[in-house]
């Protein structure tokens, strides 16, 4: 057993209390655990990232050229997306055709034009009769503070060059895409947090299942890796130098320097399983307790927490929700833990792989 708050009163350190695996790497156990893909060992689901050279901001695209049935859960209390009420098991549209992940907050949901533009050049779309309409649901996290220039952001060309790239192969984490200007950590504002970024994992099931996960992690809270309790990311200590521990300053009653919608994680996961938009969505609500094992605390009012699901229908037959959504849930975790592992430090918000103390 491992106290999650070392140095805290004995019977509230009881009361928080964590179980550890029995032994081993975690490393070693997520590697047999199937935990180390990415979201394309999903057949038809295709990534794509673009990356602003002007300063850290970017999108990522994932693409379902031959449509999925889609759905969504939305949790954070600051969210900024497009095309979601279609998502709702009540109404009409089936399949989505793409959704965009995207930094700039609210001006980088014009990056989905630009995805829409690139699958009606090929003739991908919801068929109306007179032409076929793409159908690509977006949401959006808050980089603006970082690299100096707010006004440069993605629209509607980094999103068509996103999805121009979309592919079926490895998928680049880190510091790319929609992950270049997330950041996490930031209970005491920007001075202390520390970098975010995108990540992706995948795991196989029986009868040629797969779940898979992609994740542009900017929370205002720690990434803490469910498997040992310990912080990876996060709100760092007053010098700078190291982890401070988002549950520790909780419960310290420590001022919070963050503000409204300046926050957010924000992800699609998907199968090759059969579902119902009813389903999906379903599968987008088990997928958020990997993002409440994974960040801490998540689903604030200062974050806009969204996940997309993918249904693509390869596997016929009933699924058993349970068991895909559970290990959808794991994999959204490792998902975000990959994502600040492999990020990329930028001047003044070091990445884990740069402070003592991360792991």
């Amino acid at each position: 057993m491992r106290s999650v708050a070392a140095g805290l009163a004995p019977t509230l350190a009881a009361a928080i209390l964590l179980i550890l695996p029995a032994s081993g790497c975690a490393q070693q156990e997520r590697e047999s655990e199937g935990l180390m893909g990415s979201i394309t060992d999903i057949a038809g689901i295709e990534v794509g990232h673009h990356t602003l050279t002007e300063r850290p901001t970017g999108c990522t695209v994932i693409l379902a050229r031959d449509g999925a049935v889609g759905g969504v859960d939305v949790r954070g209390g600051g969210p900024g997306t497009r095309e979601i009420a279609l998502l709702d098991p009540v109404n009409s549209v089936q399949e989505v055709h793409g959704i965009v992940l995207s930094g700039g907050s609210a001006y980088g949901l014009e990056t989905a034009g630009g995805v829409m533009r690139y699958l009606e050049e090929r003739g991908i779309g919801f068929e109306t009769g007179v032409a076929k309409v793409p159908i690509v649901p977006a949401a959006i996290l808050y980089d603006l503070p970082v690299g100096g220039k707010p006004g440069v952001r993605p629209g509607a060309d980094c999103g068509y060059a996103a999805a121009s790239g979309a592919a079926a192969g490895p998928v680049a984490e880190g510091s790319v895409g929609a992950g270049a200007g997330a950041t996490v950590g930031k209970l005491r504002g920007f001075g202390l947090a520390m970098k975010g970024g995108i990540g992706t994992a995948s795991e196989a099931l029986p009868r040629g299942l797969v779940v898979g996960a992609i994740v542009a992690v900017s929370a205002i809270g720690d990434v803490i890796d469910p498997s040992s309790g310990e912080v990876v990311a996060g709100v760092r200590t007053a010098d700078g130098g190291s982890l401070a521990d988002a549950r520790r300053l909780l419960r310290e009653s420590t001022v919070l320097e963050s503000s409204f919608g300046e926050n957010t994680t924000i992800g699609v996961v998907a199968t090759n399983a059969t579902l119902t938009k009813a389903q999906a969505t379903k599968l987008a609500q088990m997928a958020q307790d990997g993002l409440a094992r994974a960040i801490y605390p998540a689903h604030t009012p200062w974050d806009g927490d969204t996940i997309f699901a993918l249904a693509t229908g390869e596997i016929e037959g009933e699924p058993d929700l349970v068991t895909l959504g559970a290990l959808t849930a794991d994999v959204v975790a490792e998902a975000i833990l990959d994502a600040v592992r492999s990020a990329t430090g930028l001047e003044g918000i070091p990445a884990a792989s740069e402070l003592s103390g991360s792991r």
